[in-house]
């Protein structure tokens, strides 16, 4: 069965894996899963995360969550662009999260980064999700 929305099932493993305390996560891997996860790490939102295989040789992330006195450190995760409404933004639009202490995850056409990167590099792209 095929996935709609590869990235939302990510974000949503990682959701619920730190709503159950998890150490790790796994998800099935690919370019944009691990650029994404690679903007969450360099924010300082995951510990990090790395490539292996499942049982059946599929590809996969195994993803370090990361807590601060046993909370969890991303407070909330939220999909912006999903499969059925695409959201795109110009440099000078991209929406602040928390009046910018939380991070937008934009995918650009100079590749995926974090809000801030973006407004410094004048690029604007898709809006693909929201961390706080």
């Amino acid at each position: 069965m095929s996935m709609s929305d590869p990235l939302g099932d990510m974000l949503t493993r990682i959701r619920n894996g730190q709503r159950a305390g998890l150490k790790q996560v796994a998800c099935p891997a690919s370019k944009m899963r691990g650029s994404v996860l690679a903007v969450l790490q360099s924010c300082g939102y995951i510990r990090g995360f790395s490539e292996g295989a499942d049982a059946q040789g599929h590809k996969q992330f195994m993803v370090d969550l990361k807590y601060d006195e046993g909370n969890p450190v991303i407070r909330e995760l939220h999909r912006v662009s999903k499969p059925g409404r695409r959201v795109y933004s110009s440099a000078q639009e991209i929406p602040r999260y928390y009046n910018g202490l939380g991070v937008t995850i934009i995918s650009t056409a100079r590749g995926v980064m974090a809000d801030q990167q973006a407004r410094d590099e004048n690029v604007g792209g898709e809006v693909l999700c929201q961390v706080f």
